[in-house]
């Protein structure tokens, strides 16, 4: 046997040691990968000058742990390459500490043992100090059971159960857990009110069975529900389960008592099955479909396909996703489509901002590891200071022992003390020919 499988061997009975209590229950769609996706940027050796937490004091080793392939992969895909263009920027400007950036970016495979396993990789042979990531909400619980307790900062630009709020304020995560985009506690919130607003009395809800949806569904019932509404299956709600290979049980649950609406909260691929099983019982006529963040891509209109008449079944369909409104934006968007050829797309500018809040708060505090990051992110994210929105420029500032406001592209980032930032809400509908179009905004 090669040296190359005992050490892959190791990273694998390792991650499953460290987090098998906290992901036996959860449900994950795996896909497998051919090949590995991890990249080094830079791939200077790390360095010895290390400090009391995760990665090395004299320079910044950055991670990225993102589904590159799985059910989020459409998503977590543009995500990876905004890192990607906040490297290239920083490096291009001087780097972080007088030196480039060393980056290192792991597929979690939107599945939270592979997640932990990489994870494991990118703490106990990567050294990083920090990680962004990651996108789905089970993946980055498992993750935090490995980052947390070796003192490595994790910032996720799209992990949005309520969970790590409750967990924060128990003290559980010791500061190490950060996010760019806000939790579903108000995303829930506003799209009840649109729900409510477009004339939905009677929702029954479907959501994926992880912390994502049912974070959501606890929060959005809630919601509803103080607005005057009824959720029609409150007493047996309908959570799927993403590994099942049918979905007939599931969509009559949520499709069957004749709501006015449904309230969807799924991952594209599995998501996708339950609301064409629906259509194919002849049960979603006359029933709003909404949809939130995680399927906010024009593959999953195409996934679910059309009617027998050449339709699409889910045009008309209306969701919300964390919107985007930093000072930066409009230049940032500009610059994206410039180096990668696409048009922003959901988590982009949250993705960017998570690495940026990473590289400044490491340069304030003259100190890679995550207990230095840890040490200044709130402070560089939050007033008072100097607003600034271009990275390098606040880098420059930083080094120089300026008190800065960063204002990311995605929103102000002001980080509360659980790690949350608060944020507006576009409402986005999917067209006729199937292009995604937001329509308006709404805040909880």
């Amino acid at each position: 046997m090669t040296k190359r499988f005992f050490s892959t061997l190791c990273l694998a009975l390792l991650a499953t040691v460290t987090t098998i209590w906290i992901v036996a229950c959860q449900p994950s769609t795996t896909t497998p990968s051919s090949d590995s996706t991890s990249t080094t940027k830079t791939s200077t050796a790390p360095s010895t000058a290390t400090g009391s937490g995760g990665g090395v004091k004299d320079s910044l080793r950055l991670g990225a742990l993102l589904p590159i392939t799985g059910d989020l992969s459409s998503i977590g895909s543009p995500m990876i390459k905004s890192i990607d263009f906040l490297v290239d920027t920083v490096n291009s400007c001087g780097g972080v500490l007088g030196k480039p950036i060393t980056y290192i970016k792991e597929d979690d495979r939107t599945d939270p043992p592979a997640g932990a396993e990489a994870m494991t990789k990118l703490v106990k042979v990567d050294n990083v100090g920090a990680v962004v990531g990651s996108f789905a909400s089970s993946v980055s619980t498992a993750a935090l059971a490995i980052s947390v307790p070796n003192k490595v900062l994790q910032i996720s630009p799209g992990s949005t159960s309520p969970v790590f709020t409750e967990r924060a304020k128990k003290g559980e995560f010791s500061g190490y857990w950060y996010r760019t985009a806000p939790p579903d506690t108000y995303q829930a919130l506003a799209l009840a009110n649109l729900a409510y607003k477009k004339g939905a009395k009677k929702v029954a809800t479907l959501v994926i069975n992880n912390d994502y949806g049912v974070g959501f569904e606890k929060a959005f019932v809630e919601a509803f529900e103080k607005l005057g509404g009824t959720i029609v299956n409150k007493a047996k709600p309908t959570r799927y389960d993403p590994k099942a290979t049918t979905f007939e049980a599931e969509a009559k649950g949520a499709f069957g008592s004749k709501p006015d609406a449904v309230a969807a909260i799924l991952y594209p691929d599995s998501g996708g099955a339950v609301i064409k099983a629906a259509f194919e019982q002849g049960l979603t006529k006359d029933v709003k479909i909404l949809l939130t963040d995680g399927v906010k891509t024009e593959d999953f209109p195409k996934l679910i396909g059309n009617t027998p008449e050449g339709k699409l079944i889910l045009a008309g369909a209306i969701g919300t996703v964390p919107g985007a409104d930093g000072k930066s934006l409009d230049t940032f968007t500009k610059a994206f489509k410039e180096k990668t050829g696409q048009e922003l797309g959901a988590f982009v500018p949250h993705s960017y901002d998570a690495a940026a809040l990473v590289a400044i708060a490491a340069e304030a505090a003259k100190d890679g590891t995550g207990e230095g990051i840890k040490s200044k992110i709130r402070e560089i994210a939050n007033a008072p200071g100097q607003e600034v929105s271009d990275v390098c420029e606040a880098i420059k500032l930083v080094k120089a022992g300026k008190d800065i406001d960063y204002q990311g592209a995605s929103g102000n980032v002001d980080l509360d003390e659980y790690g949350d930032v608060k944020g507006s809400y576009d409402v986005w509908e999917v067209q006729p020919d199937g292009k995604i179009k937001v329509i308006d905004r709404v805040s909880p």
